[in-house]
């Protein structure tokens, strides 16, 4: 009998989205005679059964269109916000799930997709997942979809603030997304010609990233691009957060008693303080760099400008690839895997293995040797 399979997009929109889902679709309807469901708004579509049949006539025209025809959000199967209660709600999409006899699951998304879909997996669903983030932080695949597009934006803005920079002799702080990685900031800065990148591998010392604009200008460069992730962070924050993070791992056995829970919350929220300050501290960066250079300096936040728009080629040809390679995977009846890229070719990586890790900058990477070779400031 004819497989069926669902469908859904999580988390952050990205481009390619909609290139993974005609390729899943095209190559399970045309290689393999299967039936598509698509599920709208991520998990929780599927907890409410809201579907849509994905036949060729829904994947045609998709591939250069941004975002996802099936919508997203980010609700999590065991914890979704439900009238004014956090539910667990595992049951009711599994419910789903057998309603519509599904013989598999793809979930396309980020990291946290990843860990959703290996909960559902746990449950007794059959899903395989394909690797989505402009970060490109998700763990054992090569690069995700999205991470291309989002690169030759971030790189674009960095091009264009140049001339500005330079006709006013300021210093522009460009921040580009990334929380917990800098593949985006590392690779549009090196790429636009940045004179200092800041990424969340490397805490900065704010007067080290001050001198090098101090050296150009004595060197006659009287302006300045500094690349920055939204997650760095000076090394006084990185410590703190470390001190921080290691009292919250001290009280993981505490929760036994009252006084416990206390200290567990108090560390915890401790730690979301922390990173809520990192997160807006690039204005205060700017600042302390007018303050130490006597230039006057710029912030321009990218924001989901990254995210949006028409997918880069090198992002639809990848997001292609993964695509028909999840619907043969299906096809040989593997599942709990996610479909990553290794050089040319695919490879089926055990969810277990990708949830919980991220991928960050390796301090050694060519990238950063690249940057420090040219003479970037890395903060460091």
């Amino acid at each position: 009998m004819a497989k069926t399979i669902g469908i859904l997009t999580a988390g952050g929109d990205s481009p390619g989205l909609n290139a993974a889902i005609r390729g899943v679709g095209k190559a399970a309807i045309g290689a393999y005679g299967m039936h598509v469901i698509g599920f709208r708004d991520g998990f929780r579509g599927l907890m409410e059964n809201r579907s849509t049949p994905l036949a060729r006539s829904e994947l045609s025209g998709i591939l250069t269109i941004g975002g996802t025809i099936l919508g997203t959000s980010r609700d999590k199967p065991n914890r979704m916000p439900v009238g004014k209660k956090t539910m667990d709600m595992t049951d009711a999409i599994v419910e789903t799930y057998r309603k519509h006899h599904l013989d598999g699951l793809v979930c396309l998304g980020g990291g946290g997709t990843q860990k959703n879909a290996f909960h559902l997996l746990q449950n007794g669903l059959n899903v395989i997942t394909l690797p989505k983030t402009i970060d490109n932080d998700v763990a054992l695949t090569d690069v995700s979809f999205g991470f291309d597009t989002a690169l030759g934006i971030a790189t674009d803005a960095i091009d264009r603030l140049h001339s500005t920079a330079h006709s006013h002799h300021r210093i522009i702080v460009v921040e580009v997304m990334g929380h917990n990685a800098g593949w985006l900031a590392l690779g549009a800065g090196i790429a636009g010609g940045a004179d200092v990148i800041l990424i969340p591998e490397i805490p900065y010392d704010i007067e080290a990233v001050a001198e090098a604009i101090r050296h150009r200008s004595r060197t006659g460069s009287r302006f300045s691009i500094v690349a920055v992730s939204e997650g760095s962070m000076s090394r006084e924050q990185a410590k703190t957060l470390h001190e921080a993070q290691a009292l919250v791992d001290k009280t993981k056995g505490l929760k036994s008693s009252k006084k416990g829970v206390e200290k567990a919350r108090a560390a915890k929220a401790k730690v979301s303080e922390i990173k809520e300050q990192v997160g807006n501290s690039t204005l205060q960066l700017s600042q302390q760099l007018e303050q130490l250079t006597g230039l006057e300096s710029r912030v321009t936040i990218l924001g989901h400008l990254q995210r949006g728009g028409t997918p880069s080629a090198a992002d639809r040809l990848l997001a292609t690839r993964l695509g028909t390679a999840c619907a043969a995977l299906i096809n040989q009846d593997t599942f709990g895997v996610m479909v990553a890229t290794r050089g040319d070719g695919i490879e089926a990586v055990p969810l277990e293995a990708v949830v919980d890790r991220r991928k960050t900058v390796p301090l050694d990477h060519p990238w950063v040797q690249s940057a420090r070779d040219i003479g970037v400031c890395l903060g460091d």
